[in-house]
């Protein structure tokens, strides 16, 4: 089935068309008065667009990197395989990837690994030894558990996302970017979407990532910020969760197709945003921030939950579900309501993350009018 990507009046599917106007204001003004050097925006509902967006620096072909906002799409991946009976969570990671298990990784299960809490939340991969998937599976045998396996969520930054890959790869006979390609984008015709784009690829194609607050050249970003996504390289030796590049409209409309698009099957979608934990993230403090908000993990999704912990909105339904992305970006799917709503932007500050005063409550603020949008 190939989505619909033509935008139809918000009032046709339940969208009240004055409140969208507010957010889209709130959104461009942080554009046009504040630091962020263009964003993306989309709206939808009932498998339809109701708003595209996008200000400043950028046009509406312009893909925006993804960040932690991919890694939704990561999740449907997983999901679909679930759904054909390609996967259970319940499985050893080992028994998929027997290269995974030494160090006492015998017992991690991929369910583990889609909570994070597997153990090993900075297992490093790093360029270049991404771009070779033996060097891959020679690192996942090096890594060690930091504490044992189920006992301690803390978000696995990118180690979690490799595994991912490589269990589609070995269940689909197909690499992850290709299996994006063949079995989600291609059918649903998100021509945008795309991981590991090629440099020659990027430039006119992919909004740069560019620090808000730098004065010259000799700072240096924080480590853990989003930095490194700013060297093209990187960019296209394409880690799974971060590295994706897509508009706004095509996440809008993927969020839409895992309820409209029969390539999934409801139970699967039903089980990959079941909650499984919902706790305050150990060493939270890593990360720089996120107060006392606990957060809720359905498989690879955190789910607003009781708490609506990550960034997510506090006005929609506890079933709503997706990701938040350094510095300034969401994307979410809300079951109850049907509506899906994507923020992209390529500014960040060179900490990575914006825990101050003002940031935190500019994505609080557009996530929650954001979730207003339907009676």
């Amino acid at each position: 089935m190939t989505l619909d990507h033509s935008i139809v009046a918000p009032e046709t599917v339940g969208v009240d068309p004055h409140r969208l106007d507010v957010l889209l204001r709130r959104i461009r003004l942080e554009v046009e008065h504040g630091p962020l050097p263009s964003a993306q925006v989309a709206v939808a509902r009932g498998g339809r667009l109701v708003a595209f967006e996008t200000w400043g620096e950028a046009g509406p072909d312009t893909r925006y990197v993804l960040q932690s906002v991919g890694r939704s799409i990561v999740a449907g991946a997983v999901w679909k395989l679930i759904g054909d009976g390609l996967l259970d969570v319940s499985e050893q990671v080992a028994a998929i990837i027997p290269e995974f298990a030494p160090n006492g990784k015998e017992e991690v299960t991929v369910e583990q690994v889609l909570t994070h809490t597997a153990g090993f939340p900075f297992a490093p991969l790093g360029y270049p030894k991404m771009l070779d998937r033996e060097l891959r599976l020679a690192a996942f045998g090096r890594w060690r558990l930091d504490h044992p396996p189920g006992s301690r969520f803390q978000f696995h930054l990118t180690s979690a996302a490799w595994l991912i890959a490589e269990i589609v790869e070995r269940r689909t006979g197909l690499a992850f970017a290709d299996y994006l390609r063949d079995r989600i984008a291609g059918p649903l015709g998100l021509s945008s979407l795309e991981l590991g784009v090629p440099v020659d690829r990027q430039a006119g194609t992919v909004a740069p990532m560019t620090a808000t607050d730098r004065t010259s050249d000799e700072q240096e970003p924080d480590p853990w910020g989003p930095w490194y996504l700013s060297d093209p390289r990187v960019l296209a030796a394409g880690e799974p969760s971060h590295a994706l590049v897509a508009t706004a409209a095509d996440v809008a409309l993927y969020f839409q197709a895992l309820e409209h698009s029969g390539l999934w099957k409801p139970e699967a979608v039903t089980e990959g945003t079941r909650i499984r934990l919902t706790e305050l993230p150990y060493g939270e403090q890593i990360y720089g921030g996120g107060g006392n908000r606990r957060t809720s993990m359905g498989l690879f999704v955190t789910v607003a939950g009781p708490d609506a912990g990550s960034n997510l909105p506090s006005t929609g339904s506890p079933a709503l579900f997706g990701s938040a992305g350094a510095a300034y970006q969401l994307g979410f799917m809300d079951p109850e309501s049907g509506l899906s709503f994507v923020c992209l932007s390529n500014g960040y500050p060179l900490a990575g993350y914006d825990h101050s005063r003002r940031g935190t409550a500019l994505l609080t603020n557009i996530a929650n009018l954001a979730a207003d949008l339907t009676d």
